[in-house]
């Protein structure tokens, strides 16, 4: 189709899409926009076998995983099960993009086959489906990027990393929303339109792979790949009540994919796993690893999985931890459910004998201030060279009114000279000593002769906010700044009775006070509450076995307790 207009392409996009569900798989009486709580739904919708329901409803990917190796379930049959799943989710949050059920079970096909005829497992992720966002390229399909004007530019090869999955045995399968851009804290663009959080449909699912998050909340995907250039993995994790990392940079392969900013690598997008399972973010890493991505991906850090840093070698074996504790950034303080988070999590980790102590947030706002003004340096002429090719409006805002100029909360700017982006460089690297000097003399007030393991915070200010009012990134671009690896992790809801608005008189600024304001707990009744927990550069792994601990503690102290 030869299409005219960016309206005309979307019209024609939107057709394919619905083309390509099966119509079996189609809901034969959706809810009602006042049924806000979705995530029951497809246990009710009749469409889901009973194994298909005992398939999608096994979070723990490493039980998946064992499962297919041992062919008590076929690729086939969790594919199918999942796909299912992620239409019927797709019909209640808006989260797909990409649709391609024959290749995918095509895939699947071939690995059971292969597993049938040779006893072996093609790689660690076989036969298991994985959903990409969509700026991950696959060959044949089109990577929007949530930009109207990319529609009808098919990808000519597989990204890096698709690459590396299918190495390792995985079968991509769908590919989810994202807003415009990318450079949002929710999802939506002229596309696709807007993706709804599942556990409250009339809030945000995070961006910008929100698409991701709502589809794996939905249970219908094991594991998602988000992108994370300043708490895109984080965000959609922790609205959703996920477990999401983002890595160090270049430590898992971003060849090949679409990008915003594309040419900016001083503070770098990292890909980085979305599972409903810490196990399902381990796996991911220990997989797309193994597969030796450096030798795809000229950027990819050549670093095999540390064994020994996962033992916490550096971090007296996982044995009595000092976590350091962020209460407020400084700037804007949490609301009274992330407030309770932070508590709990305190407590459930001095439970289990490790100590908690309050961490100073050092400059925290030069650090999002420097990395927002990178980003901004030539972010303008960027998105306006693509919008020009079809006179696509860009978007302004994600609020639902159409007139409310609501921005991301970082400034567009004209662009600078390169000598002045050269002293955002500069003014960062500084940042990263300092910090790494204050983090290597707080060793001698945690206790253990180390300094502190970790830090634990928030990842943003607030739950799930309704649609258009998550501007707040500083919590999350903090660690971007520094690149260090954070791994979002789920703690609990928000509750009207628990979580009541506590007065205040005095605010720490503009930011602060807007903050406190739209704060109501029915508003955010249901809404997931998690936090993020941080480590060094390349501390990779050893995030994921802390953040592992943290999770078992968390586990523990609320069963003992009787806190859901």
């Amino acid at each position: 189709m030869t299409a005219n207009t960016w309206q005309e392409l979307v019209a024609d996009k939107r057709r394919r899409q619905q083309a390509a569900i099966p119509p079996e798989w189609m809901l034969q009486s959706p809810p009602d926009q006042s049924v806000l709580d979705v995530r029951g739904i497809p246990e009710q919708s009749g469409i889901l076998s009973q194994q298909e329901l005992e398939i999608t409803n096994t979070t723990d990917v490493d039980v998946l995983l064992h499962k297919l190796a041992t062919a008590q379930w076929s690729s086939v049959e969790v594919t199918t099960a999942f796909y299912k799943r992620a239409i019927i989710a797709h019909q209640l949050v808006n989260c797909l993009t990409e649709i391609f059920v024959e290749r995918a079970l095509r895939r699947a096909r071939e690995l059971d086959e292969h597993l049938q005829k040779t006893g072996k497992v093609v790689g660690p992720l076989h036969g298991l489906p994985i959903s990409l966002k969509d700026q991950i390229c696959n060959k044949g399909l089109e990577a929007t990027m949530g930009y109207a004007t990319w529609i009808g530019k098919y990808s000519k090869e597989d990204a890096v990393i698709v690459q590396v999955l299918y190495a390792a045995g995985a079968v991509p399968f769908v590919m989810t929303n994202v807003p415009q851009t990318l450079l949002w804290s929710e999802t939506y663009n002229l596309v696709y339109g807007r993706t709804l959080n599942p556990a409250n449909r009339t809030l945000g699912a995070g961006g910008s792979s929100g698409g991701e998050g709502a589809l794996v909340a939905m249970r219908g995907s094991p594991i998602g790949i988000g992108s994370d250039i300043g708490g895109s993995v984080r965000y959609p994790s922790t609205f959703n009540g996920l477990y999401g990392l983002r890595p160090s940079a270049s430590r898992v392969p971003y060849s090949g994919c679409v990008n915003s900013t594309e040419g900016q690598d001083s503070a770098p997008s990292v890909l980085g796993p979305i599972s409903g399972s810490i196990s399902g973010v381990k796996a991911f890493m220990k997989a797309v690893i193994a597969q030796q991505p450096w030798l795809l991906d000229p950027l990819c850090i050549r670093k095999k999985w540390d064994e020994e840093a996962y033992a916490l070698s550096e971090h007296g074996g996982g044995k009595q931890l000092c976590f350091g504790i962020i209460w407020d950034d400084g700037m804007v303080v949490p609301h009274p459910p992330i407030l309770r988070a932070l508590r709990v999590t305190k407590a459930a980790l001095e439970a289990a004998g490790h100590t908690v102590i309050d961490w100073h947030p050092l400059k925290h706002k030069e650090l999002f201030d420097v990395l927002a003004d990178i980003w901004m340096s030539a972010a303008l002429e960027d998105i306006n060279t693509v919008l020009a090719e079809t006179g696509e409006p860009r978007l302004t805002s994600m609020a639902l009114e159409n007139n409310a100029a609501v921005e991301t909360g970082v400034p567009y700017s004209e662009g600078i000279s390169a000598y002045q982006l050269w002293q955002l460089h500069k003014k960062r690297i500084a940042l990263r000593e300092e910090y790494l000097a204050a983090w290597r003399a707080s060793a001698s007030t945690t206790g253990t002769g180390r300094p502190v393991d970790a830090i634990i915070g928030p990842v943003a200010p607030y739950a799930a906010p309704p649609h258009g009012k998550a501007t707040i990134a500083a919590y999350t671009m903090a660690w971007n700044t520094l690149n260090y690896p954070c791994c979002a992790f789920p703690v609990t809801t928000v509750d009207p009775v628990q979580d009541v608005v506590q007065p205040r008189d005095t605010f720490l600024g503009d930011h602060d006070k807007q903050n406190y304001a739209i704060y109501n707990p029915e508003t955010f009744r249901n809404a997931p509450v998690g936090l993020q927990l941080a480590a060094q550069t390349l501390e990779d792994e050893a995030v994921i076995a802390m953040t592992e601990i943290v999770d078992q503690c968390l586990r523990d102290y609320k069963a003992a307790h009787g806190i859901v």
